[in-house]
């Protein structure tokens, strides 16, 4: 019998409330404390300043799964194992255990309780470099756990060891600034011994082959360095173990496939697509546009569902290119026309496959299908408008379909089938290269956007997050108690404040709200918080983000007497350290929904 994903969860959530450890509520996809990054692209995204020292309201043991979506990842979809949006599990230890009780807890979770043959286990572990050590006492533990099951673990043949096995937020241990924390990794992969090696890939097979007979499972990051001004590694008082596995992948592995997308995390989706198109997952042919699709409109789901829109820059120009390249998929598949209600279904297969785990409120359903509905009938005749300008062209080049691509959005295979036709190629390399360039320059706009867990706690966002929870407190105060914060960007150069109102705010309210913010910050008001149980802060009036699900404690941000804000921080000691707060811009971004800008 298959395992399913909600016995999975069940039982993860079991073994590690069984080894002490508390459940950590998932973010949202948008994070609200990392202004570096567009999503939620990792577990330990909402952990970074307990990593770095500060004190969890929850302890020293957590575990969580965590939604999460990587916009990289979009041009490799249709493989049999990447996604743009999955789920990662992931434990914690915050200056509690370390690489003895994590590698073997790690061991008993997957082989014990979940049923993987130890056989086809393989970790790999950090070789040293010049600044830092092999990982010898990870290398020594493992062939310990091994030896319980009657496995010799050998270096090179069992163990297999790699430079790129350490963990830090600028890279390798060179990279390293001053006051950097990182450490080695010790990931785990599952051999399907059935996949033959190809030798395109190299004469021996190991873990970081490309082959496809190795899959990563998991990845257990020992934070126990920290860069010295003088360039050297010392280690840290307060050691930090931060595992991380995707949830899909071990999944797949426990039900002996290769194919995350044959688990039931999929399985309802695919047929939904299946039905609408008329196709079948089993034919090779159809597998990478189905898996496409299925991904796509997965993530569209849950992106919407935690209130980001189609647009043309930033998250809702993600959200886009996901939306019309799963029209593009579909089209392929149905050899005709995509209508709304083709999505529809799927979405409702999305839903159904984590019924009262996500989508909760069964309000957003039809919000969601508004959304995508509305999106798919602009690319539509953005589609049409793309086939009256292939029209115009006479003569067909790699760059001209490569314009087709980006203005509207016209799918090379569409192109290249319709000049087919005329007798004329495509030159493939030229749209490559073109593609390349546009990449280029979208990576230099984004400023490293997608690169996700990089939180930027300078001086400066500080003040302007601590301005924020001034303007929420303001923003109530005179538009009434129905305000509600549907998210937060923070850089260095401004703060951005999204919120929920049933009325538009006047030019003379805007002023009356920014009149009291600096009032506030003049008053040089004391700022501090506590750690108290979720009830507590809610009762006494504590503010939240609403799409947020907090723990059972939390830590509260009290300005004075004035605002209460469940938030992660950190803050200024003192409202003056702000200096003052100008709105440089105001607008509507939805129904009911509002953006201030300040500086």
């Amino acid at each position: 019998m298959l395992l399913s994903h909600f016995k999975l969860r069940k039982i993860i959530t079991d073994f590690w409330k069984g080894k002490n450890h508390r459940w950590l509520p998932p973010i949202t996809l948008v994070p609200q404390e990392d202004p570096t990054t567009l999503f939620t692209g990792s577990g330990m995204q909402q952990l970074v300043p307990y990593l770095l020292g500060e004190n969890h309201p929850l302890g020293k043991r957590l575990f969580n799964i965590q939604p999460c979506f990587r916009a990289q990842d979009i041009n490799e979809i249709g493989d049999n194992r990447h996604t743009t949006m999955f789920e990662m599990v992931g434990n914690w230890s915050l200056g509690d255990y370390f690489k003895r009780k994590q590698l073997n807890w790690l061991f008993e979770l997957y082989v014990e309780k979940i049923g993987l043959n130890p056989n086809k286990l393989y970790p790999t572990v950090f070789l040293g470099t010049n600044e830092a050590p092999q990982d010898n006492q990870s290398i020594k533990i493992w062939q310990e756990i091994f030896k319980k099951y009657n496995i010799k673990a050998e270096i090179g043949k069992r163990i297999f060891l790699y430079q790129s096995n350490w963990w830090s937020r600028s890279g390798s241990p060179k990279q390293m600034p001053p006051g950097e924390p990182g450490g080695p990794d010790s990931e785990l992969f599952y051999l399907f011994d059935q996949v033959k090696h190809d030798l395109r890939y190299g004469k021996v097979c190991h873990p970081n082959c490309d082959c496809g007979r190795f899959l990563e499972i998991g990845n257990s990051v020992f934070m126990e360095y920290k860069k010295t001004k003088e360039g050297h590694l010392i280690s840290l008082k307060k050691k930090n173990v931060d595992f991380g596995g995707g949830l899909e992948r071990i999944l797949a592995t426990a039900n002996q496939t290769r194919d995350i997308f044959n688990t039931d995390l999929y399985q309802k989706i695919i047929r939904a697509i299946e039905k609408t198109s008329a196709t079948s997952y089993q034919k090779e042919e159809n597998k990478p546009a189905i898996r496409i699709v299925a991904d796509h409109i997965k993530a569209a789901t849950f992106l919407i569902e935690d209130g980001v829109v189609p647009a043309n820059k930033e998250r809702g120009y993600v959200l886009r290119h996901l939306l019309r390249r799963a029209v593009v998929k579909m089209r392929k598949l149905k050899k005709e026309k995509v209508l709304k209600n083709d999505f529809t279904i799927i979405v409702k297969a999305v839903i159904d496959t984590y019924r009262g785990i996500y989508f909760t409120d069964s309000k957003n359903h039809q919000y969601i299908n508004r959304v995508i509905s509305e999106e798919i009938n602009r690319f539509e005749k953005t589609l049409d408008l793309g086939l009256k300008e292939i029209n115009k062209i006479d003569t067909i080049d790699g760059k001209k379909a490569f314009d087709l691509y980006q203005t509207f959005g016209f799918p090379l295979e569409i192109t290249e089938e319709i000049f087919q036709e005329k007798g004329q190629k495509i030159n493939h390399q030229q749209f490559k290269e073109e593609m390349v360039h546009h990449q280029q320059l979208s990576r230099q706009t984004s400023k490293g956007m997608f690169k996700g867990g990089l939180a930027d706690h300078s001086h400066q966002t500080i003040k302007y997050h601590t301005a924020t929870h001034l303007l929420h407190q303001a923003l109530f105060e005179v538009l009434g108690k129905e305000i509600r914060q549907s998210g937060s960007n923070i850089t260095n150069e401004r703060l951005r404040f999204d919120f929920y109102s049933v009325k538009k705010p006047t030019s003379e309210e805007l002023k009356k709200i920014e009149t009291i913010v600096n009032e506030k910050i003049t008053a040089a008001i004391p700022v501090h918080f506590k750690i108290l149980p979720k009830k507590t802060a809610l009762e006494l009036g504590a503010k939240a983000f609403f799409r947020e699900r907090y723990p059972d404690m939390v830590k509260v941000y009290f300005i004075g007497n004035y605002s209460k804000e469940i938030c992660g921080g950190p803050h200024v000691k003192n409202t003056q350290e702000i200096g003052s707060i100008k709105i440089i811009k105001f607008k509507k971004i939805g129904s009911n929904l509002y953006r201030i800008y300040g500086q």
